[in-house]
C-alpha cells in the first residue's frame, strides 16, 4: 500500500509521526513551498526565507536516508498555489491508497485538511504531534472544570510527570518558581556574547534570492541572513546557549540594553517552533548544566519553566478553546495598529528600539514583546485582531499557536482573565528600571503629565480610568486602583486630556 506523506514547514523533525514506518520502497513524501502558507499574513522576510531554506536542507536529508522526496519549490512552473492542491496532484498522478499528516500548528490548516478525505476519495490520517510533551488529550482533562487556567499550576504538573528539575517528590530548591530572582537590569559595563550565526550556502543563497524576487514588499530587513538552517547548525545555537548564555539567562532575561537584542537568551524558539530542535533535548540539556554545577538554578528553571511550562501550556491552550479563542476581545479594544508598527517612526525611543530590531532580526525576546511593544497595545486599547496578526507577521518563531494565546491572553487580556490572573499594563517606570531606553528618548520617564511626559504615564492611568468597570474588583489591581481613586479630580482630568491629546495625534498618523 502506498502512502503520501505530507511535511509542514513546521514539521522539520525524523521523529514526526507522519514518518514513522515509512515504507522507502514506495511511500512518497511530500514538501511544498505555497503561495496560501505565504499569503494569509504577510510574513517578515527572514521568516519566509528561514522556513524555506530549512525545508530544502531537511528533504535533502531526507533524500539522503533513501526517501523518495517530491520537493515543489515556490517558484516552480506548475506550483498548485496550496498544500491540498498538491496532495491532490500527486493523488491523481500516483497511485496512492492513504495519506498521512501529523496535526498541524494552526487551526485553519486542521480545518482545511479534514476535509481533504471527502474530496480525494482516500483515507487521510491526521497522527498526533508527539514532539511535544503534553498530547491535546492531556492538556484538556487538566483544563476540564477549572474557570482559570493558570500557566503555574500545569507547569507543576509538567515537572513532576516527566520528573524534571525534582528532588524525590519536591523541586529542586524547595521552590517551583525562581522569578524573583530573574528580573535584574543589566550592569554598566556588561556585554552578552554575539549570537550564533551562519554564513548562507548555496541553497540558502538561492532562497534569499526567491525572496528578494517575490517577496519584496513584505515587513523586515532580509539581510544579513545568519540563522541556523539544520538541526546541525541548531543543536550548535543549543549547545553554545548552555556553554556561554545560560549562566546568566536567570538574572538578566528580562533586561533591556539598546543595541543588544539578542542578550542571554538562547535564540533556539525558531528551531524548536519549526521542528529542527526538541522540547525534551533542550530540557535534558538545561538539566544536566545545574546538576553539573555549569548554571545556578535561578537560571535553569526560568528557561524550562518557558519550554516545559509555558510553550506546551499555551499550545493546549490554544486547541483547547479554539476556535473561540480569536474572537476574544473582553475590553473591547477597537484602535487600529499605528502606523509606527511598521517603520519604528515614533519618538518613543523604547519602542521605536523594539520595532526596528523587530524588522532587523525577525526578533525581540519576551519582555520587548511584553512589557514594551503589548504594553504600548494594550494600553492604546488596540484592537486584538490587528495586533494578533502583526506579531503573527513579524516574528519568525511566530506560528498561531503560540502567538494568539500570548497575545490574546497575556498581552491584551482580551480573554478576560483565562490566561493571565491581571492585565500586564506598566508605566514608564518599569521600562526605565529593566532598560536603558528612557536615557535616550525624546521624552522624559520622570514627567508624569505634559507634552514631555512618557506617554506610558498617562495612558496607564486612563487605561485603568476607562477599564474600571471590568477590571475595579480585580484583586490584583487593588493597590493602583486604590491610588488612583485618591487622585484629585484636578489629576485625572489631565491623565484624561493628555492621552486624548495622544490618541488624536496617532489617529491623525503624527508622529507621537
Amino acid at each position: 500500500m502506498a502512502c503520501l506523506r505530507l511535511i509542514l514547514g513546521d514539521q522539520l523533525s525524523h521523529s514526526l509521526a507522519s514518518l514513522q514506518d515509512c515504507d522507502k520502497t514506495q511511500d512518497i513524501i511530500l514538501m511544498a513551498e505555497v503561495k496560501t502558507e505565504t499569503s494569509y499574513v504577510k510574513h517578515h522576510k527572514k521568516k519566509i526565507a528561514f522556513l524555506f531554506s530549512a525545508m530544502r536542507h531537511f528533504s535533502e536529508e531526507l533524500k539522503a536516508l533513501g526517501h523518495n522526496v517530491f520537493y515543489r519549490k515556490y517558484n516552480d512552473q506548475d506550483n498548485q498555489g496550496s498544500l491540498y492542491a498538491e496532495v491532490a496532484l500527486i493523488c491523481k498522478q500516483q497511485t496512492i491508497d492513504k495519506v498521512i499528516l501529523t496535526h498541524p500548528g494552526e487551526y485553519r490548516v486542521l480545518a482545511d485538511m479534514q476535509s481533504w478525505q471527502d474530496k480525494l476519495g482516500i483515507e487521510v490520517s491526521i497522527q498526533e504531534d508527539t514532539r511535544f510533551l503534553a498530547s491535546l488529550e492531556e492538556f484538556a482533562n487538566w483544563a476540564k472544570g477549572r474557570k482559570q487556567l493558570r500557566m503555574e499550576f500545569f507547569y507543576r504538573e509538567m515537572r513532576k510527570a516527566w520528573y524534571c528539575l525534582m528532588d524525590g517528590d519536591k523541586p529542586v530548591g524547595n521552590k517551583w518558581n525562581f522569578d524573583s530572582a530573574n528580573r535584574k537590569a543589566l550592569p554598566k559595563g556588561m556585554h552578552p556574547p554575539p549570537p550564533t550565526t551562519f554564513e548562507p550556502d548555496d541553497i540558502t543563497q538561492e532562497v534569499i534570492s526567491l525572496v528578494h524576487q517575490e517577496f519584496s514588499d513584505h515587513f523586515g530587513s532580509l539581510e544579513p541572513f545568519q540563522f541556523a538552517v539544520t538541526r546541525e547548525q541548531a543543536l550548535q545555537v543549543l549547545s553554545v546557549f548552555i556553554a556561554k548564555r545560560l549562566e546568566n539567562f536567570g538574572d538578566y532575561q528580562d533586561a533591556m540594553v539598546q543595541g543588544e537584542p539578542w542578550m542571554y537568551h538562547s535564540h533556539i524558539s525558531f528551531y524548536l517552533n519549526s521542528g529542527l530542535l526538541t522540547p525534551k533535548e533542550v530540557i535534558e540539556q538545561a538539566e544536566n548544566a545545574y546538576r553539573h554545577g555549569h548554571a545556578p538554578l535561578n537560571a535553569v528553571e526560568g528557561f524550562i519553566r518557558q519550554v516545559l511550562g509555558w510553550r506546551e501550556y499555551v499550545r493546549g491552550l490554544y486547541w483547547f478553546k479554539m476556535p473561540g479563542y480569536q474572537n476574544e476581545n473582553f475590553l473591547n479594544a477597537k484602535r487600529p495598529l499605528p502606523s509606527f508598527f511598521w517603520d519604528a517612526n515614533t519618538r518613543m525611543n523604547c519602542l521605536s528600539q523594539c520595532i526596528t530590531e523587530t524588522s532587523d532580526n525577525a526578533y525581540a525576546h519576551h519582555i520587548q514583546r511584553l512589557m514594551v511593544l503589548g504594553n504600548f497595545a494594550l494600553l492604546a486599547g488596540l484592537h486584538p485582531d490587528e495586533v494578533n496578526e502583526w506579531y503573527l507577521i513579524v516574528y519568525a518563531d511566530a506560528y498561531e499557536w503560540v502567538e494568539m494565546p500570548n497575545v490574546t491572553g497575556m498581552i491584551l487580556f482580551a480573554d478576560g482573565g483565562l490566561l493571565a490572573s491581571k492585565p500586564y499594563a506598566a508605566s514608564g517606570s518599569y521600562i526605565n528600571k529593566m532598560s536603558n531606553y528612557c536615557q535616550h528618548c525624546h521624552y522624559n520617564v520622570k514627567e508624569k503629565l505634559g507634552a514631555q511626559a512618557c506617554p506610558f504615564n498617562y495612558l496607564y492611568w486612563d487605561f485603568l480610568e476607562r477599564n474600571k468597570e471590568k477590571l475595579g474588583s480585580n484583586p490584583r489591581l487593588g493597590m493602583p486602583y486604590r491610588t488612583l481613586n485618591k487622585m484629585t479630580d484636578e489629576k485625572r482630568l489631565a491623565i484624561s486630556r493628555d492621552s486624548q491629546i495622544f490618541f488624536k495625534a496617532l489617529e491623525s498618523n503624527e508622529e507621537v
